[in-house]
């Protein structure tokens, strides 16, 4: 975990306090279930609950010893009890512990994620309606394709967002199980009973059968859920990289009073902020393959998997928290310039129409491959007319693709000037945009 990249509400979930808080707690769940089943009487009961505490010095020392970190907090807590202490962990083995612990841990985790990811859906949601109708032109392989508006961009934005929050949903539904089956996962020394009674006190489900351990698909489905929501969030900030690209200037970061871009070039405004998350985003997926190469323990468990969930549970949690609020703070103040992208959007003379133009002919008895020869054979004059330095609009406010079709008799034997003028007209492109935000924000 890097400091920078953290914020403490996250951080305090992963650290050690919360981890041992964790461990007593389920701890406690299963004294409590004993008592219940009759194993444990109350006094001794009252007494655990009561009294059981550890002490993170005490259990580091005692593990320069005991080389195992889970007896060191069982001894522990034994020292803050009598005779009582004979009690705790009966019946169980360390993972029973530690993977129930985990999965509390995970689970609290995921539900702020989840806060974290209702708060960017809310932010996304109200540029959208913001910029609904704003013009801009909608690119293709970095190409200009056909007018647009940045609300759809935003749209489409808010949609896969959200799908990322259905996985991670149901991410949460899959690591809410616990285990308390035993060294062997067979029940040898505890009823089933037990190990439902502790779960439930926990607010966690049985799984329904486990070895060892919980098996490891369910780490790995949570994993590859933040990862699919870190890919969405990229996508995200290197639009926005995009964006502010000098020659493009549709949008950038908001740039505060005093912030610095360069030590050696005074006039720089960077997109920092997406660029950072853009790099967050590719630490969060490099988790997916060791969260997968954990699912194939031997048997019926070995510890490989221990050493890289002590990294990568931590990690992905903390970064994903810090990376989704900085991204909703971007998108708040994200400045967005209508005005650079309507200059945009005229930059190829017209050419944005062409589909248009290309869908009329056919009606006037003209084969789509007759169609296609006579708008392309335009287009690429009007591409060498730009190259060339002529203006893309004249001051008529005509512009070049315009002028060359109605200079075209193959086309016009087909189209009047009308039929051609009513081509290029902003409206046909976003005639349906009120029927797709209906669609999209319900």
């Amino acid at each position: 975990m890097v400091e920078r990249y953290s914020r403490e509400i996250m951080a305090k979930k992963w650290d050690m306090q919360a981890k041992y808080d964790a461990w007593l707690k389920v701890e406690l769940a299963a004294v409590k279930a004993w008592n219940k089943l009759g194993l444990i009487n109350d006094t001794d009961c009252e007494k655990i609950l009561k009294n059981a505490k550890f002490d993170i010095a005490r259990i580091d020392e005692i593990e320069k010893t005991t080389k195992h970190d889970v007896i060191a907090f069982l001894t522990s807590v034994s020292e803050s009890l009598g005779e009582e202490s004979r009690f705790v962990h009966y019946a169980m083995t360390s993972s029973d512990c530690i993977d129930t612990a985990v999965a509390l841990q995970i689970k609290e985790s995921l539900e702020l994620i989840l806060e974290d990811v209702s708060l960017l859906l809310e932010a996304i949601k109200k540029r959208a309606l913001e910029h609904k109708n704003t013009l801009m032109v909608g690119r293709s392989h970095g190409i200009h394709g056909e007018p647009m508006t940045f609300g759809l961009v935003l749209a489409i934005w808010y949609d896969e967002i959200s799908h990322a929050k259905e996985l991670l949903e149901h991410a949460k539904e899959v690591i809410s199980y616990g285990k308390i089956s035993g060294a062997m996962g067979n029940f040898a020394h505890a009823p089933l009973e037990f190990e439902e009674e502790v779960c439930k006190n926990l607010g966690l489900k049985a799984a329904p059968v486990s070895n060892q351990v919980i098996q490891r698909d369910r780490y790995a489905q949570v994993i590859s859920a933040i990862a699919i929501l870190a890919s969405s969030c990229e996508q995200i900030a290197v639009a926005i990289r995009h964006f502010q690209r000098t020659e493009v200037y549709e949008a950038e970061e908001y740039f505060s009073v005093g912030q610095k871009g360069s030590s050696a070039m005074p006039h720089k405004r960077n997109p920092v902020l997406s660029e950072n998350i853009t790099g967050l985003c590719r630490v969060l997926r490099s988790f997916v393959t060791p969260a997968l190469e954990n699912v194939a323990l031997w048997h019926e468990r070995d510890i490989s998997h221990s050493s890289v969930e002590r990294f990568i549970l931590p990690d992905a949690f903390i970064t994903a928290d810090f990376m989704l609020i900085r991204l909703t703070n971007l998108i708040d103040k994200l400045l967005v310039y209508p005005e650079n992208m309507m200059k945009n959007l005229n930059l190829t003379g017209g050419l944005v129409f062409s589909g248009r133009v290309l869908l009329e002919l056919p009606f006037q008895g003209i084969s789509r491959e007759e169609a296609y020869k006579i708008v392309q054979r335009n287009a690429m004059k009007v591409w060498a007319d730009l190259q060339n330095g002529k203006a893309a609009i004249n001051e008529k406010n005509e512009s070049l693709f315009l002028l060359a079709l109605l200079n075209d008799e193959d086309l016009r034997k087909s189209l009047s000037e009308e039929d051609v003028r009513k081509c290029f007209d902003y409206n046909y492109y976003t005639k349906n945009v009120d029927a797709i935000f209906k669609r999209t924000f319900k």
